[in-house]
């Protein structure tokens, strides 16, 4: 969620704080700040709403020239999106400014403590007693802002990255990070830190990784990390393999359509250097013995959102490749329900950012049980992938819109990368039935290209559908998570009624949702599958009840003609590799529709790319 950038060096702090901000739009936010260190003096601006506001702001009441700068786009949590809920929060005496991701879960407690000293608070957020206890803690750190910071660490609870910069040390910045993303960029007489590398990437690609509960404090001249407790940190250097323009529109109107039609080229580039020497797949990170791998008794998938539809697609196909049990679970439900894993289990974490609290959580939780872990992740670097034993990257590159493209469709072929991962491990498939398996999914990303060749007929049955209240989807085996995909994309981009359902339980209840004129996406299988004629079956219940159907079909499929309204066509492709082409279409569709009621389509209201709060 909410997005961060500091920074020292040579250049104008505001220039390069702002840019990083807007880089960081994706993130999702309601209100944007900055801070600067100018004159012996911190100077401040924020405001409700978009980045244009503080914008607008600065150009009304400019911020003097500086060199050390803090910024900061909040995701409203504690208090609401207003000027004085908005980051920076200074400390009472106004020496000391502070930014901040996460959530300090004893906070109340630390306000009691500041009010009964006599502090004044100013707002209704959690961050801003770090700030006052930062300036409280000076005295007894020696007016050493990274002591002062350790200190006051090891006294919040919580999920957190603080960045905060005092205006008697002008050439420092000072963060700490517990369970928040926060990552370090590497210049040439200049330093940065930020949530996420895009932030930077304009300026260096190299960068460090910090570790949990890790203090850095950059300087033009250079950086230095330790832990909470103030001993010596490890850090791991890693270079950002995309560049700034990587981060742009590129010509498309939106980051959403950019990401569409890059689909293609992130399947390719998940597949890319899967064979080792031997010619046996391989994962990118993997700590586990070939010894444990064949001692899992149970897989269980744990995501949010668009990750767990990914995960109930790779049920199908792991399930069937490998004949291992799959559970596919809520991140955020996992913990609460007391599940039962272990040593002989893998728990699979999918997600996007590497920092989904959620499943950052339900990981934890997993290992504390001893299970084995595995992360599919498309962040190098991130903590998920950093507390996992096993890792597979998806390499999409980076995904700007809020609403999830490339990475639902790479999440799949990583997680089906992992299923005959483990049949070949468990001797369950021959060498040449896996490199089968392979030669399909290396055939995708052509196949996808030849949907997004043809959607303009996608975007006119979207516009057609703009004023309708509601869209129900139905699918069987993997159409039904597509279902559920599709659904989901079109509550997230045009903030309406969309479900999505299993074809078989129509029956069962939701085929009372059935009224004159109700659009039914329906995905089908192949013409040659058994459940063909079972979704047939379902498109003439919901048809005799008044429903306009949206046929996702294959070439080929003339017999649907008979049954729908409007025929989308995908390419012929194998059962367990659908999702990969009849999801497109729906992205399109979902973009269009928003479009056609005038949303903010990369930046949907009320939601945030990267859920770091639990």
């Amino acid at each position: 969620m909410c997005g961060i950038v500091g920074y020292v060096g040579q250049k104008q702090a505001l220039e390069v704080v702002v840019a990083g901000l807007r880089r960081l739009e994706y993130r999702g936010y309601d209100s944007a700040g900055v801070a600067v260190i100018a004159d012996g003096a911190l100077e401040v601006r924020k405001k409700a709403g978009k980045l244009a506001n503080l914008e607008s702001l600065i150009g009304t009441d400019p911020l003097p020239q500086s060199t050390t700068g803090i910024g900061h786009t909040r995701w409203a949590t504690h208090g609401g999106p207003t000027d004085s809920n908005a980051h920076p929060h200074v400390s009472e005496d106004s020496s000391i400014a502070v930014i901040h991701n996460g959530i300090i879960e004893n906070f109340a407690e630390l306000r009691e403590e500041l009010t009964a000293a006599g502090v004044t608070l100013s707002s209704e957020t959690d961050t801003e007693v770090a700030a006052h206890l930062l300036a409280a803690t000076m005295p007894a750190a020696g007016g050493n802002l990274t002591d002062a910071m350790r200190m006051v660490c090891q006294r919040l609870e919580g999920a957190f990255t603080l960045v905060a910069i005092d205006k008697a040390q002008p050439d420092l910045v000072v963060a700490a990070r517990r369970n928040s993303p926060l990552v370090v960029g590497l210049g040439e007489g200049e330093n940065f830190v930020a949530s996420d590398v895009s932030a930077f990437v304009d300026h260096t690609r190299n960068a460090l990784e910090l570790g949990q509960d890790q203090i850095v404090t950059i300087t033009p001249s250079g950086v230095d990390v330790i832990t909470f407790e103030g001993g010596p940190a490890e850090v791991t250097p890693f270079t950002v393999d995309w560049d700034a323009a990587a981060a742009e529109k590129g010509g498309f109107d939106l980051f959403m359509l950019k990401e569409i039609a890059e689909q293609p080229k992130a399947v390719a580039d998940s597949l890319r250097g899967r064979f080792d020497a031997d010619n046996r797949l391989q994962l990118d990170e993997m700590r586990l013995s070939d010894v444990d791998l064949r001692g899992i008794t149970k897989v269980v998938v744990v995501a949010c959102g668009t990750a767990f539809h990914a995960g109930m697609v790779a049920k199908y196909a792991v399930e069937h490749w490998t004949r291992i049990p799959v559970e596919v679970e809520l991140a955020s439900e996992f913990r609460y329900r007391d599940p039962i894993v272990g040593p002989d289990s893998l728990v699979i974490a999918i997600s996007q950012s590497g920092e989904t609290m959620d499943t950052l959580m339900a990981l934890r939780h997993a290992k504390a049980q001893g299970a084995r872990t595995l992360a599919i992740c498309n962040t190098v670097g991130s903590t998920i992938p950093r507390e996992c034993d096993a890792v597979l990257y998806t390499y999409a590159g980076p995904e700007i819109a809020v609403a999830s493209t490339k990475a639902f469709l790479t999440q799949i072929v990583a997680a089906y990368l992992v299923g005959l991962y483990l049949a070949q491990v468990r001797e369950q498939m021959s060498a040449a039935d896996i490199s089968d398996v392979m030669e399909d999914l290396k055939g995708m990303p052509q196949k996808v290209d030849l949907v997004l060749d043809t959607v303009e007929p996608v975007r006119a049955i979207a516009r057609t559908f703009a004023n309708s209240t509601s869209v129900l989807f139905i699918g069987r085996h993997v159409g039904y998570p597509v279902a559920l995909e599709g659904a989901l994309k079109l509550k997230e981009l045009a903030y309406m009624h969309a479900e999505g359902f299993a074809a078989g339980e129509l029956k069962h209840g939701p085929i009372a949702l059935i009224e004159d004129g109700v659009p039914v996406v329906v995905i089908l299988p192949s013409p040659s599958d058994r459940l063909h004629d079972k979704m047939i079956s379902a498109i003439q219940e919901v048809r005799a009840r008044g429903a306009v159907i949206i046929a996702i079909a294959e070439e080929g499929d003339e017999k649907i003609l008979n049954f729908s309204d409007h025929v989308i066509r995908v390419p012929v492709t194998p059962s367990l590799m659908q999702p990969l082409v009849s999801t497109v279409p729906l992205q399109v569709f979902a973009c269009e529709m928003a479009t056609a009621k005038g949303h903010d389509v990369d930046q949907p209201r009320n939601l945030a790319k990267s859920v770091t709060v639990e």
